[in-house]
């Protein structure tokens, strides 16, 4: 393990000396940030005001003049509305209106302590985590209007829930689910998206593996480096030294993002990214980034040099993108049966894993322990066929190797 340390300090040492690899390392996260800021940046002139949310209320309760009052006390861009309007004809209304929400506060809703909002086509995407902050006059309301007996407490420690409700409801009574990211959708989105830009950055930077081990050969130096280790050892350096430098990609791209994110969206990321969930996110990204690297590792021994990859080389780098391939799926429906098929594929888990978690409110962790479960004998396997496959490619020169001739290495 000591060789395997040494070779992971070279490879590092090695691309922190790279001009053209410190160039990428700060211009990446810069380019990506530039193209996310460019409608705010050319969008509009500098004097105008964005659009105020217009919240309709149709008052059944008597508490409009608390909502206007925590609507001012959280500085909310809302323009707060009464109106004697019932909900089909709100609805009806919306459809033509932008930036518009309506809610209804009944005696009913509070009993249940689920009030449902009805918002137009287009609207702040970030209204439904704001509309929040109104379950405090309500729950206030609902303690001045109950004592003190269990049953009653029990009511109020239901607290008040906004809910999403559909942008057109159906004649025939058919009823949507409910959003699958629950409440605070930024409670799943920001920890996802984290774990999301360490598994990119890692995987990134692990594919310089098919470079670094190329390089090697087409220099003919493998014979002087494993005449002082074995070849297992530097194939475990350049999967430890590749992560090290994965995730100095991933510090220089959340240091450049989180602050743009706390400013311009106004999110309190920390608030988010500080829980114990994001251990699991952090462990599903590392496991991925492991699997990857045993096969970039592996192929890129047998590769002559980088320019003359053939079609199988060419295959296993596309690999860490087949997850793009689930987004529509399991976006749609991320319970459904695709979205667990991709859960229990090796190449494809990491990904489809991250962005399940990321939309489902309630975690299925039967599924979550099968899918690491299956990752984890992945990677030991795919780490022993990468180490007899690395052992005899790293020496073989001149040409790429082709299936037939890796399998029989496997088979050696």
């Amino acid at each position: 393990m000591r060789n395997a340390m040494k070779v992971a300090k070279w490879e590092v040492r090695k691309n922190m000396k790279n001009k053209s690899f410190l160039i990428g390392l700060f211009l990446t996260p810069v380019l990506f940030l530039v193209f996310m800021l460019m409608g705010s940046i050319f969008g509009g002139s500098e004097g105008e005001e964005e659009a105020k949310t217009q919240v309709i209320v149709s008052d059944q309760l008597g508490i409009f003049e608390a909502l206007e009052e925590t609507v001012a006390t959280h500085a909310l861009n809302w323009e707060l509305q009464k109106t004697d309007k019932n909900t089909t004809e709100m609805i009806e209304e919306l459809k033509d209106a932008e930036e518009t929400a309506f809610i209804s506060l009944d005696k009913s809703s509070l009993e249940t302590g689920v009030f449902p909002v009805h918002t137009s086509e287009v609207i702040n995407p970030f209204f439904m985590n704001q509309v929040q902050v109104l379950a405090a006059p309500l729950q206030t309301l609902q303690m001045k209007e109950l004592g003190l007996s269990d049953e009653e407490l029990m009511t109020i420690s239901k607290g008040i829930l906004f809910k999403e409700a559909p942008q057109e409801e159906s004649t025939a009574g058919k009823e949507k689910g409910t959003s699958p990211l629950g409440e605070d959708p930024l409670e799943r989105i920001v920890p996802g998206a984290f774990a999301g830009i360490i598994l990119l950055s890692i995987i990134f930077s692990g594919m310089y593996i098919f470079q670094s081990a190329s390089q090697e050969k087409k220099d003919k130096v493998a014979e002087i480096i494993l005449s002082s280790l074995t070849p297992g050892e530097l194939m475990q350096g350049k999967i430890i030294g590749y992560f090290v430098l994965g995730m100095l990609q991933a510090v220089v791209f959340l240091g450049f993002g989180i602050p743009i994110a706390m400013w311009k969206l106004d999110i309190a990321v920390f608030n988010y990214l500080l829980v114990p969930e994001i251990a699991l996110y952090v462990v599903i990204a590392i496991l991925g980034y492991l699997l990857f690297s045993a096969l970039f590792v592996g192929v890129g021994a047998t590769m002559a040099d980088m320019s003359s990859a053939g079609n199988f080389q060419g295959l296993v780098m596309m690999l860490p993108f087949l997850p793009f391939v689930f987004i529509g799926p399991v976006a749609s429906d991320p319970s459904g049966l695709i979205a667990q098929v991709g859960t229990y594929i090796p190449f494809t888990a990491p990904g489809v894993l991250l962005l399940r978690l990321t939309l489902l409110e309630n975690w299925p962790w039967l599924e979550i322990g099968i899918s690491l479960v299956v990752l984890s004998i992945s990677i030991w396997l795919f780490m022993k066929l990468a180490g007899k496959i690395f052992k005899t490619g790293i020496l073989m020169y001149g040409k790429n190797a082709t299936p037939k001739e890796i399998w029989k290495w496997i088979r050696a």
